[in-house]
C-alpha cells in the first residue's frame, strides 16, 4: 500500500491563513466594511488559540461567499491567488512536497479552509486529492453562506480522511499507522495522533509543547516569502 503523506495548508506550507488573507483582500477592494478586520483578526486569534469551534471558523469565513456562484467569485479568487497567495508559498514548502512525491507517497492536502479557497494551492503544489470545507449552494448554484457537511477542522479532519480511505475500500487504521501529517496548529491534534509518522511544522506554541513531549520531529521550513 502506497504511503499517505498529508499536508495541513495554512500556516504550513503556506505562510498565513488563507481564509484570513481572502477578508482581508475583499476588504482592501472595498467588498466588506472596515469593521470586518477587527472581527478578522480577532477570529485568527481564537484559531490560534484553540479556542474558535469549528462551527464558529469555518462559519464566519463561509458566510463571505453568500449570494454569488463559484464562476462569480472565481476572477477575485484567481487574481487573490496571483497577487496575495502565490508569494507566500515557499521554495521549501515545494521541496518538502517533492520530496514524497519523488519516493511515490500518495499525497492528500488537507485543510480546515474552503474547497474553493484552497483549490488554487492544491493546483500549484500538484497535489492529486483535496480535503476541504464544503460550502453549501442553493438550487440556483449560489453560496448560502452555510457549511456543508462535516467540517474539516480539529476531529472532524480526522473523520472526513477516515471517510475518504474507507470510501476507497482502504483499510483505514493501516493507513493511518504508516500516513506522516505536516501540520503547524494545535487544532490538528486529532489527526496528529491519529498517524504514525506526526510532523510539527513551525508549530504555534501548544504544538510546539506537544511536539517536545511527545518527541516529534519539528520542522522549520524557510520562509522567503512576506
Amino acid at each position: 500500500m502506497t504511503r499517505l503523506a498529508l499536508f495541513d495548508l495554512d500556516n504550513t506550507l503556506l505562510t498565513g491563513d488563507s481564509e484570513v488573507l481572502w477578508l482581508d483582500y475583499l476588504r482592501a477592494r472595498g467588498l466588506l466594511d472596515a469593521a470586518m478586520a477587527a472581527r478578522n483578526a480577532e477570529m485568527d486569534r481564537r484559531y490560534h488559540a484553540g479556542e474558535a469551534t469549528p462551527a464558529e471558523f469555518c462559519g464566519f469565513y463561509a458566510a463571505l461567499f453568500a449570494g454569488r456562484t463559484p464562476q462569480q467569485w472565481q476572477p477575485l479568487r484567481d487574481d487573490w491567488f496571483a497577487t496575495v497567495l502565490a508569494p507566500r508559498l515557499p521554495a521549501a514548502a515545494h521541496a518538502l512536497v517533492q520530496q514524497h512525491r519523488a519516493a511515490g507517497d500518495r499525497l492528500v492536502l488537507t485543510t480546515a479552509s474552503s474547497r474553493i479557497l484552497a483549490e488554487p494551492s492544491a493546483q500549484a503544489l500538484d497535489f492529486p486529492h483535496l480535503i476541504a470545507t464544503e460550502l453549501e449552494t442553493a438550487a440556483d448554484g449560489r453560496f448560502t453562506g452555510r457549511t456543508a457537511g462535516t467540517l474539516n477542522m480539529r476531529e472532524g479532519k480526522l473523520a472526513r480522511l477516515r471517510d475518504w480511505l474507507a470510501a476507497r475500500g482502504e483499510d483505514v487504521d493501516a493507513a493511518l499507522a504508516s500516513a506522516a501529517f505536516y501540520s503547524d496548529s494545535i487544532n490538528d491534534l486529532p489527526l496528529l495522533l491519529a498517524v504514525g509518522h506526526p510532523c510539527a511544522v513551525d508549530p504555534d506554541a501548544q504544538l510546539l509543547a506537544q511536539a517536545q513531549q511527545r518527541h516529534w520531529p519539528i520542522l522549520r521550513l524557510q520562509r522567503d516569502c512576506p
